[in-house]
C-alpha cells in the first residue's frame, strides 16, 4: 500500500476490505511522505521492519528486489489524487498490478497517458469506485440490461452530502481537508471530483449507457479555489436524459447517494444508506421491493449473489462493498497467472477506463460552468 498510514479513514477500508475479500494480507507499504513516520506506521500495522518503508519509491524498489513468489502482488494506492499517476505508472512499469483510489489523476490527459501505460503493461488496473460493488447495484444493473424496464428514459443520480457544514473554519484544517481544497493536489475540481464522479460512475455503470453531453452549474459556498455543490443534465446514448447533482454542503445529510432509472415500462430505486433493498415500479401495480439475499436476487443476478455474504435480514455495507470489488480484482489476477480468461463475473470491477470516462465527466462540468452553462461532449 501507499498512503493510507495511521489515522488515514480510507486506508483502513482499503486494508479491511481486501482482507475480507479472501486470501490478500498486507506485507508491504509506504504510508506518509514522511519517512520516519512511514516506517513507523509500517510497524504499527504489523509488517516486517525491512518492508516497512519510508517512500513508495524505495518500496518499489525493494519489493522488486524479491524473488517472484516473495514480493508484494499488487500494490494499492491511498494517496491524495496528485500523487496518483507518478506511483501508478510506476508500478506497471516495474510489473505490479494496481488498485488505486478515485480520481484516478488529476486531468483526463494524465488518465489517458495511464490507460495507455495500463495497455502496454498489460496488468490489471483496478478503479475504486465502492458503489458499484453493492449487490443491489449489480441486481439494478442486471435488471436493466435484461430488458425489465425496457427502453431507458430518464436517470436520476444524487450525491447530497453535509461534510463542509460539519467543519470548523476559524480552526485549523485537516491534511485531508487541506489536499481536498488544494488545485494543485486536487486538479480542477472539489466536489466533482470527489463525489460527483461517484454519481456519474454509478449511472453508467446501472444502465449501461455513457453520458455525450452535459450542461452544468457549479459553485463555492465556502472558502476555497475549488467547487463544493453542483449539478447538471445528462445526456446519454440512445436518447436517455438525466439529472446529476453533488453537494458537499448539503446541510444534515451523510452519504445518502441514491439513484432512480425510469424506462418505459418499470423503473428502480436505490439508496446507499438503505443498500439492501431495490424499489421496482411499475405503472399498473404495486411497487416491489427487492431485499439482499434472498433466493429470487440471486436467481435474477449472479452477480449479486456473487457479492452477497450474509442472508437477508443480517445487513451488509460499505466495507463490503469495497471487499467485492477487491474480491473480483484478485480473481481476475488469479485467473491470468492461471492462463485462463477471467470470467464476466470476475472481471466486474471499475478500472483505468472508467477512470478516463470520470476525469472527462469532471473537465466536461467545470467546462460547462465556465463557458456561462452551456452544453459540452463528454
Amino acid at each position: 500500500m501507499v498512503g493510507g498510514g495511521a489515522g488515514a479513514f480510507i486506508g483502513k477500508v482499503h486494508r479491511d476490505a481486501a482482507r475480507l475479500a479472501g486470501g490478500v494480507e498486507l506485507v508491504a507499504g509506504a504510508f506518509s511522505s514522511r519517512p520516519t513516520k512511514s516506517r513507523e506506521d509500517g510497524i504499527l500495522l504489523g509488517l516486517a521492519p525491512d518492508r516497512a518503508y519510508a517512500s513508495w519509491r524505495e518500496m518499489l524498489e525493494g519489493e522488486s528486489a524479491r524473488p517472484a513468489g516473495e514480493r508484494a502482488d499488487f500494490v494499492s494506492i491511498c494517496t491524495p489524487p496528485d500523487l496518483h499517476f507518478e506511483i501508478a505508472r510506476a508500478c506497471l512499469a516495474a510489473g505490479f498490478d494496481v488498485m488505486c483510489e478515485k480520481p484516478l489523476t488529476r486531468t483526463a490527459e494524465e488518465a489517458e497517458e495511464l490507460l495507455a501505460c495500463a495497455r502496454r503493461s498489460r496488468r490489471v488496473f483496478g478503479l475504486m469506485h465502492p458503489y458499484v460493488g453493492y449487490p443491489m447495484v449489480k441486481l439494478a444493473r442486471d435488471l436493466v440490461a435484461h430488458g425489465e424496464l425496457g427502453r431507458v428514459a430518464k436517470i436520476v443520480v444524487v450525491y447530497p452530502q453535509g461534510s463542509f457544514r460539519r467543519i470548523d473554519w476559524t480552526k485549523p484544517l485537516t491534511p485531508r481537508q487541506q489536499w481536498q481544497r488544494d488545485p494543485k493536489r486536487h486538479g480542477v475540481s472539489g466536489c466533482m471530483a470527489d463525489i460527483g464522479v461517484h454519481a456519474a460512475n454509478l449511472a453508467e455503470y446501472v444502465t449501461g449507457l455513457k453520458i455525450r453531453q452535459l450542461l452544468s452549474d457549479m459553485a463555492r459556498f465556502t472558502n476555497g479555489p475549488l467547487d463544493d455543490d453542483g449539478a447538471a443534465f445528462l445526456r446519454f446514448d440512445k436518447g436517455a436524459r438525466g439529472v446529476l447533482l453533488a453537494s458537499k454542503v448539503a446541510t444534515g445529510e451523510a452519504n445518502p447517494l441514491r439513484i432512480h432509472v425510469y424506462g418505459e415500462k418499470k423503473s428502480l430505486f436505490w439508496r446507499q444508506d438503505n443498500p439492501d433493498a431495490l424499489t421496482i415500479s411499475s405503472p399498473f401495480a404495486p411497487a416491489e421491493t427487492w431485499t439482499r439475499g434472498s433466493a429470487y436476487v440471486a436467481a435474477a443476478s449472479p452477480a449479486a449473489a456473487r457479492a452477497t455474504r450474509l442472508p437477508a435480514g443480517h445487513p451488509e455495507g460499505f466495507v463490503e462493498a469495497f471487499a467485492n470489488t477487491y474480491r473480483n480484482f484478485c480473481d481476475t489476477i488469479r485467473a491470468k497467472r492461471a492462463r485462463r480468461k477471467p470470467t464476466g463475473l470476475e472481471s466486474d470491477f471499475p478500472g483505468v477506463r472508467e477512470g478516463v470516462r470520470g476525469m472527462r465527466f469532471v473537465e466536461a462540468m467545470v467546462a460547462s460552468a465556465g463557458r456561462g452553462n452551456v452544453w459540452v461532449s463528454v
